[in-house]
């Protein structure tokens, strides 16, 4: 089964290990990316397009899980403001379900950095009080104050172009994949940098659906 690849996974990767125990026993924070893709590698459709991308009910769950354990989410700018957009307006639904106003409630609330060189700052927004706008060259040093300072996950969903970068200068720790049962043939690919090392510690199937999620440490 799938989900014996748990226990194997982790006997079999001690640095990975050590690596995350120290960042806790530190008082240390992780950089956690969780990202849905095809079968193929597609994050997104061709022009950007998430309407073909293999979406369940299951998705919603796992989000909320991560964001119940994260201290700061991370966006880049064109998946921060859909998102946004969004979830306020789950927030003022009242006919939304307990899980939905869950996620409203975190995107909506969580401190967040946005990393655009573009985007610019208005204090007369309605993400303003919980957003704060970095350069891409200020991010490693911001993401990396923010792990030290220790106050719950720094957590990126999504913003492949955001994230890429990071995970090539090691500053992600967690990489999750939630594999979707679809192939697209062409669109904007999971990983675009040079060749990064993984290790595999956990694969289940998210219940009641056709979601694989594989968990990976990085290894640098």
């Amino acid at each position: 089964m799938i989900s014996n690849l748990m226990l194997t996974g982790e006997e079999q990767m001690p640095t990975c290990r050590a690596r995350v125990e120290g960042l806790y026993a530190h008082g240390m924070s992780r950089l956690v990316v969780s990202v849905l893709t095809s079968l193929d590698g597609y994050f997104q459709g061709p022009g950007g397009d998430l309407t073909v991308m293999p979406f369940e009910d299951a998705f919603n769950t796992h989000n909320l899980e991560l964001l119940s354990t994260a201290g700061t989410l991370v966006y880049g700018r064109t998946w921060y403001l859909e998102n946004w957009d969004f979830w306020s307006k789950v927030a003022a639904d009242s006919s939304a379900d307990e899980r939905e106003h869950g996620i409203a409630r975190f995107v909506t609330t969580l401190p967040s950095i946005l990393i655009s060189d573009s985007m610019v700052p208005d204090p007369d927004a309605p993400w303003a009080r919980t957003t704060r706008i970095v350069p891409r060259t200020a991010a490693p040093a911001e993401l990396t104050r923010l792990k030290e300072k220790g106050d719950g996950d720094v957590l990126m969903f999504g913003s492949a172009t955001t994230w890429n970068p990071l995970l090539e200068l090691g500053l992600v720790d967690e990489l999750i994949v939630l594999v979707g049962a679809a192939l697209l043939g062409t669109g904007n690919k999971l990983y675009a940098g040079s060749r990064a090392g993984l290790r595999l510690v956990d694969a289940t199937i998210l219940p009641g659906s056709e979601l694989v999620k594989l968990r990976y440490l990085t290894t640098g």
